[in-house]
């Protein structure tokens, strides 16, 4: 394939100029990020106002989706530690780079994005999608669909620098800013096929990778959802259903609460009030790891706390520095030489520099 340097540069450009904006975005809200205690989910439902989406069969995409979204928050909601935000809950157009910014400034821990598919057959099935290059040209039709909608934008050449939804090689930079969060997106977006099939028996259109522009900004976990064909008679009736849009909505709660449970179960919500604890951080990265000890070279107990932009990998709970130092031996046992002892109250970590 030959590639538009164009395209690439002004790619390159855009990914710089949101790098920039992500920065902005996590300082401004460093301090509500320090003090999250809740599992946040933004949901986006597809479409809305005069974008329509598919209309398979009369029936209306944008609709669909909204209220298997609303369902959807509304069976989240019932567990304490989980905050829902919503890109749209009435039919109103909102456009892909806002519901970005929704989520980014929401400091979500996952995205997911709700639509339905269509297909000049009679195909059927629910499919989950992360951002790729990875795309035969049955995704790059699904993600043309999708990324159409910026044609009802009115400034959506200098919005998407000039991007095209229908030339391939307008996706080149797209995956320039999921990367770092690829490998838990298609866990995420595992999870939800799996509760398709097993908890609904629907046909498995597997997990596979787009280019997705709703996707490419956003700064955590994402994963777009196609929860069946419209164009399918008996697919798009179910869908138009009630009691459809429950089963769906009760299918993705389902896989949600396991990904929370799986991977945030030890986000640290110790040292509330005014009481002073001591850790031992062991390690941080941007990426969120799961806490078993094979990770951590056979350490086990790990907590992590979230704190800025990075999780913070946090090993006891102590009431004396004194106790936290005798610990911090027998963290560097396993490896960890580089460890050591942090203050934590209030859900925040102190250096023991800044201690009063």
């Amino acid at each position: 394939m030959i590639i538009n340097l164009m395209v690439v540069s002004k790619n390159i450009i855009r990914f710089f100029q949101v790098l920039i904006c992500f920065f902005v975005i996590n300082t401004s809200n460093s301090q509500s990020i320090q003090n999250q205690e809740k599992f946040v989910v933004v949901i986006d439902a597809g479409h809305g106002g005069k974008d329509s989406g598919n209309t398979g069969n009369g029936y209306l995409e944008k609709k669909i989706v909204l209220n298997i979204s609303l369902e959807l928050g509304k069976i989240l909601k019932k567990n304490s530690d989980v905050q829902v935000v919503y890109t749209r809950t009435t039919d109103k157009f909102v456009n892909l780079f806002e519901r970005a910014n929704i989520a980014n400034k929401s400091n979500a821990n996952l995205f997911i994005s709700i639509h339905c598919d269509s297909h000049n057959s009679q195909a059927y099935g629910a499919g989950t999608f992360v951002l790729g290059l990875h795309a035969n040209a049955r995704n790059f039709e699904v993600a043309k669909k999708e990324n159409s909608v910026i044609f009802y934008e009115e400034d959506y050449i200098d919005q998407y620098d000039g991007f095209d939804p229908n030339n391939p090689e307008s996706v080149i930079g797209l995956t320039l800013m999921q990367e770092e969060y690829l490998d838990q997106s298609i866990i995420a977006a595992s999870y939800i096929q799996n509760s398709f099939v097993q908890n609904l028996k629907r046909k498995n259109r597997n997990v596979k990778q787009a280019g997705f522009i709703v996707l490419k900004y956003t700064y955590m976990p994402s994963v777009l959802i196609e929860t069946g064909f419209l164009t399918n008679k008996n697919e798009g009736s179910y869908l138009n259903s009630l009691n459809g849009q429950k089963e769906m909505s009760n299918a993705i709660s389902k896989a949600i609460i396991k990904y929370k449970r799986d991977f945030y179960k030890n986000l640290t919500s110790e040292g509330k009030g005014d009481n002073l604890n001591y850790k031992i951080q062991i390690s941080a990265s941007k990426r969120l790891i799961e806490t078993k000890s094979y990770n951590f070279n056979g350490l086990k107990s790990i907590k992590v706390h979230r704190d800025g932009d990075l999780y913070k990998y946090l090993y006891g709970n102590y009431n004396s520095h004194e106790e936290a130092k005798e610990n911090l031996k027998y963290v560097k046992k396993f490896g960890f030489n580089s460890s050591f002892i942090v203050g934590f109250r209030n859900n925040k970590i102190i250096s023991l520099n800044n201690l009063n």
